[in-house]
């Protein structure tokens, strides 16, 4: 599915008409079983014909399904058909990130043990299709980033900065970013005279920052044709164009070598058969003394094992070919690419529900100027969903969200 076909009714989910009613009761019983087995009772579940399946704790959100197909949908993959129902309007929820929380808390445990392990054996994996080589990779980023700039203008600050930021209390979501940006300058140690490379660009934010606060150059790289092309403007206009060159290039095609390598969030849409090579890149192309500061979201190293090659609605849907790593995912990695270790950590990830809760409430605010840009219903309740769902995750600390500092011994 191409970013073109995301923007409108190619986005549409019509009624599967291979609809299975065996399956479907299957899916029902199933669901309402695991909803009334979540510790403490966190949701009420309404069903189609109005009755309350399961009661919540007082103050519990509610889920309301609204059709059958909803049934059927997480009975013909229940991965990718929980969100697709959500999606086709078969289900809503008076409070969609605290329903979702309810289910990240004990996902692990949703469906009874023997089934849990049949529903591992037969689900699908990752397609080699988003297998991130060089053109893989930039055909799996344009899907989220080229999607439009205007888009992502309506929800990020005025920085345009797409990653977790680190709040104090009394910041706005700009002045929490620019703490971020601080943060990880001073974790890779930036000094005036610097020449600092980074990998993945976004919109320019963290590059601005180095240059106008820390006196250094950065080259920046991207294979987002649509962000390079912001970037360079706010880059311009900012009047540090002579400090901070954009390139188009693939973290595996940069030439030269730096004073300090910094990535934000970039390090998930590597994909884990890369993550050697990745760190053997930043090793090459750090100066001897020079550190790198690498922000990523990690989960639990079992949840990774568990689902490092499942495809799920995420990968379908949001981010093609990403896969989040775990902490010991990433010294195995380090270890087997290059000389470079974790020698600082900062786990920041409570921050990154706080972060995602204001881009989805500055995303649902600006719902008619999303409709403007050409993206239709099925649309804005996939990028609710998306934003809702990682929201949960880091909520709940299914998620984290770590800023490390890399260097040789």
């Amino acid at each position: 599915m191409s970013a073109t076909e995301l923007r409108g009714e190619a986005c549409s989910l019509a009624p599967d008409p291979s609809f299975a009613p065996a399956r479907a009761r299957i899916a029902r019983a199933l669901f309402v079983r695991a909803v009334a087995g979540l510790p403490g009772h966190p949701l009420t579940l309404v069903m189609p014909d109005g009755l309350v399946a399961v009661t919540g704790e007082p103050g519990a959100p509610t889920m309301t399904v609204h059709r059958e197909s909803f049934f059927h949908r997480l009975g013909t993959d229940r991965r990718i058909g929980f969100g697709e129902a959500y999606m086709a309007g078969d289900w809503s929820a008076d409070d969609l990130p605290a329903a979702l929380a309810a289910f990240a808390a004990s996902v692990d445990r949703l469906a009874p043990a023997p089934l849990r392990w049949l529903g591992r054996a037969i689900e699908r994996r990752l397609p080699m299709a988003e297998e991130n080589t060089i053109s893989g990779a930039a055909a799996n980023i344009a899907r989220h980033y080229d999607l439009s700039n205007e888009l992502f203008a309506l929800f990020l600050d005025d920085t345009m900065t797409y990653s977790c930021a680190v709040f104090e209390p009394g910041d706005t979501l700009e002045s929490a970013q620019r703490r971020k940006h601080e943060a990880l300058a001073e974790l890779a140690g930036v000094r005036p005279g610097d020449h600092v490379l980074e990998i993945g660009t976004g919109w320019g934010g963290m590059a601005v920052h180095l240059a106008a606060t820390r006196g250094c150059r950065v080259t920046s790289a991207t294979i987002s044709r649509e962000q390079a092309a912001l970037a360079r403007e706010r880059i311009a206009a900012a009047g540090l164009a002579d400090r901070v060159e954009v390139i188009l290039r693939d973290y595996r095609e940069i030439e030269g070598r730096y004073d300090r390598v910094l990535s934000v969030e970039m390090f998930e849409a590597v994909g884990e058969r890369y993550w050697p090579g990745f760190f053997a890149c930043c090793d090459r192309y750090l100066r001897p003394g020079g550190a790198v500061a690498l922000q990523t979201i990690t989960m639990p190293h079992g949840r990774y094992r568990a689902t490092r090659r499942v495809y799920g609605w995420v990968h379908k849907y949001i981010f093609p070919g990403g896969l989040i790593p775990s902490r010991e995912a990433i010294d195995r990695a380090l270890a087997a690419g290059s000389a470079l270790r974790v020698v600082h950590a900062n786990e920041i990830g409570p921050h990154y529900a706080t972060t995602l809760r204001l881009w989805r409430e500055r995303f649902l605010r600006r719902s008619d100027a999303v409709t403007e840009l050409g993206f239709d219903a099925t649309f804005r309740r996939m990028w609710e969903f998306y934003l809702a769902y990682c929201e949960a995750g880091f909520a709940t600390g299914a998620i984290g969200d770590v800023q490390l500092r890399l260097a040789r011994p």
